[in-house]
């Protein structure tokens, strides 16, 4: 089975795009069938090969001027042709001479016909060739309008609804093309080219011809077309379009760089690590164009009614005709005048193509912040949300070790002793070594610069700068002989012949009452230092909270929505995070399998309209973010395991982007909402008008080609809150 995507290239109609989606899904040949109006993008699954005539043909004969493109030729789309413009003008010229200018004999009866075949041509057209297939759209009810307003001498209104409903789809489909233009420029991130090192020089060439293991360069100002590690050079790169944060990023030898990031300043090569079909920036771009094919009740409920609804239509303008003479005093003249009005202020268009445009909207958005929702289903359900429930370590905690607090007893000091830990801990990669080993660069460095408050609780300090100084500190461990490793246990060693131990309360030979005696009250992994026969003390480490944990559960609370924590972790640890940050509820020593568990009660308890979230780091819990409603992943920048697993992906490690994304999806949501609304009330008001008798022929018009321009404009303010 092999995957194709084609550009519909003049594709400017909500509704046609779900015909031909619905046409090719009746044919067994095709699977998977989507039709993106938002990117004009159709893609299905097929055994066959050169698919392509057969889907023009089909395409064809829904969609006369649809032309079905591969996706590599496509370079823009202008539905209106500077053909159609120019006779668009040419029409309105002869109208003029027509209906305004004393001519001699029959002219100005051939000039009027001339007039209405240049202008109706093009809608006219289409409605032959969809009729012929028995389908009917709004071409056919704009042009039925027309034709019969000629012939109960009403040519110059059935002119002007030509003219009009030709002027409003051009701005129509100017706005639609502006709004995808603004998509697309905020996800601007797609590398042009790569500068391939081949030998002595460089090459210039498509990312897509760039293998694994290959060297490109990249120089100041350039994207970084496709992922990989640093091997020469230093740059500060610019993230924002992969993150949201506007802040640089300084980079390294040895440091792994994603494609999409921007060079702001320096000279870097880097060595790939993955295809280009692979890399971070093309994973993002599908993701966002792909997003709506997953569509939301409300985009799939006006899909299913648009099929009926021009058939409906039709009958009750029939109805119109033939009823309002038999219980009025109107003639049949004046009903079908009224019925063509209806005809016209009946098209669709304005509640079938904003809704989707809403959704992909939203999702371009959202991903403009680092926030990558896979489905307007999706976008759609974190408006409802009543439960989010949280993974603890690596979610709300940094996962790594940090040193908490530091007990000497007797004549050592607290530095004394963590110097004793750290001499030995220089020689273990184990997490509490680093934690350790840290926190004595740290109390070293803060000792040399005298400025501890700055370092340590000052937001403003690059957490990566810090890194930096700390590891210029040079730990002299020349004085330590005869280490050992005990795996799970600790560490043993000597220094100036005294024996020093590191490790857990049965490795330093800590029985349970001297051990619950000595720790009374502490919470956390507790690692002791002995010297010889005498314990000097112990060092208490704990998963640290991030910072901005306590502040999204906060502000989730003010939103009405219930929080929890699942956690692998004892009840003390558990409670202790919980309690700091204020979480709602508490689950604690779960395995995946008890998760898994908790979260199917939840969501057989919940009610229908509730949704229920689970957030979690992507690849430990993978399978509770399937289970839940929605899966969020905060799997750190480009973690491909985190774009998998979930339905909604951080790319930063920043909790604060769930509040982003609740509030996107509540803006979105309003929009539509604005925009259903509007156009129906607009709609039933100038259909009303019309049975009554007061609507007129522009009335109708703007009915339909203005209310959908104003939907659209209302729409991009999506991308402008």
């Amino acid at each position: 089975m092999k995957r194709y995507e084609f550009i519909l290239k003049n594709l400017d109609c909500a509704n046609c795009a779900n015909k031909i989606q619905n046409k090719l899904s009746e044919n067994p040949n095709y699977k998977n069938v989507i039709v993106n109006f938002n990117t004009l993008k159709l893609t299905f699954d097929s055994e066959i090969e050169n698919v392509k005539p057969e889907i023009e043909k089909i395409i064809a004969k829904l969609e006369p001027e649809v032309e079905v493109l591969d996706v590599n030729n496509f370079k823009n789309n202008k539905s209106y042709s500077k053909a159609n413009l120019y006779r668009l003008i040419f029409g309105i010229i002869i109208m003029i001479f027509a209906l305004y200018i004393e001519l001699p004999g029959y002219l100005n009866f051939i000039l009027t016909i001339f007039a209405y075949i240049i202008l109706l041509f093009r809608t006219a057209k289409n409605a032959i060739k969809l009729l012929l297939k028995r389908t009917i759209d709004e071409n056919f009810l704009v042009t039925i309008s027309c034709i019969g307003a000629y012939f109960i001498g009403q040519q110059t209104e059935g002119l002007m609804v030509i003219i009009l409903y030709e002027i409003g789809k051009l701005l129509e489909e100017k706005a639609i093309n502006n709004t995808r233009k603004s998509i697309s420029e905020l996800m601007n991130i797609k590398p042009e080219y790569a500068n391939l090192k081949h030998e002595n020089h460089e090459l210039k060439v498509n990312p897509e011809e760039v293998n694994i293991g290959d060297i490109i360069v990249v120089k100041q100002g350039e994207k970084i077309p496709i992922d990989g590690v640093i091997v020469n050079g230093e740059a500060s790169l610019n993230t924002s379009s992969l993150t949201g944060e506007s802040k640089l990023q300084d980079v390294k030898i040895n440091d792994t760089v994603l494609s999409g990031s921007i060079n702001e300043k320096g000279l870097i090569e880097i060595k790939t690590i993955r295809k280009y079909k692979d890399s971070t920036v093309n994973k993002i771009i599908e993701l966002v164009e792909n997003a709506t094919d997953k569509k939301a009740k409300t985009e799939t409920f006006v899909n299913k009614a648009s099929r009926i609804y021009t058939p409906i239509v039709l009958l009750l303008a029939i109805i119109v005709v033939f009823l309002l003479p038999l219980i009025s005093s109107i003639t049949y003249k004046e009903s079908i005048y009224r019925a063509l009005i209806f005809l016209v202020i009946s098209c669709p268009c304005a509640i079938v193509i904003s809704v989707p445009l809403s959704y992909f909207s939203g999702i371009g958005k959202a991903s403009k912040f680092g926030i990558l929702i896979k489905g307007s289903n999706y976008l759609d359900s974190l408006k409802n949300l009543k439960t989010i429930v949280f993974d603890k370590t690596g979610t709300l905690t940094k996962g790594e070790f940090g040193v908490e607090k530091i007990k000497s007893i007797n004549k050592y000091s607290d530095d004394e002793l963590l110097e004793y830990a750290a001499l030995g801990e220089i020689n273990s990669n184990h997490p509490i070594a680093i934690a350790i080993l840290k926190e004595y660069k740290m109390r070293k460095n803060i000792a040399e610069e005298n400025d501890r408050e700055t370092i340590k609780n000052s937001e403003q300090v690059n957490l990566k700068y810090q890194n930096e100084q700390l590891n210029n500190i040079i730990i002299d461990n020349k004085k330590i002989t005869q280490f050992q490793e005990i795996a799970g246990k600790g560490l043993l060693y000597k220094i100036d012949d005294k024996t020093i131990k590191v490790g857990n309360n049965e490795f330093v030979d800590l029985n349970k009452q001297e051990y619950k005696k000595m720790c009374k009250n502490e919470i956390g992994t507790i690692i002791f230092v002995k010297i010889d026969d005498e314990i000097i003390g112990y060092i208490v480490l704990n998963d640290s909270i991030k910072p901005e944990s306590k502040n999204i559960i906060s502000k989730l609370k003010n939103l009405g929505i219930k929080t929890m924590m699942f956690t692998g972790d004892n009840k003390d640890i558990a409670e202790k995070v919980g309690n700091k940050i204020e979480i709602n509820e508490i689950k604690y020593e779960m395995l995946p399998t008890d998760k898994y568990k908790e979260m199917e009660k939840l969501i057989s308890r919940r009610s229908e309209n509730e949704r229920i979230a689970f957030v979690g780091d992507g690849i430990n819990d993978s399978p509770v973010l399937a289970l839940s409603d929605i899966g969020i992943s905060m799997g750190g920048i480009g973690a491909s395991s985190a774009i998998e697993a979930s339905d909604i992906v951080i790319m930063t490690d920043d909790l604060n982007k769930i509040e982003e994304a609740i509030n996107i999806s509540k803006v979105t949501n309003m929009i539509i909402k604005q925009n259903l609304i509007f156009a129906m009330s607009i709609k039933v008001l100038v259909l009303l008008l019309s049975v009554i008798g007061i609507a007129q022929m522009w009335m109708a018009v703007f009915a339909d080609v203005g209310v959908t321009l104003l939907t659209i404009l209302n729409t991009i303010r999506i991308l402008k809150k």
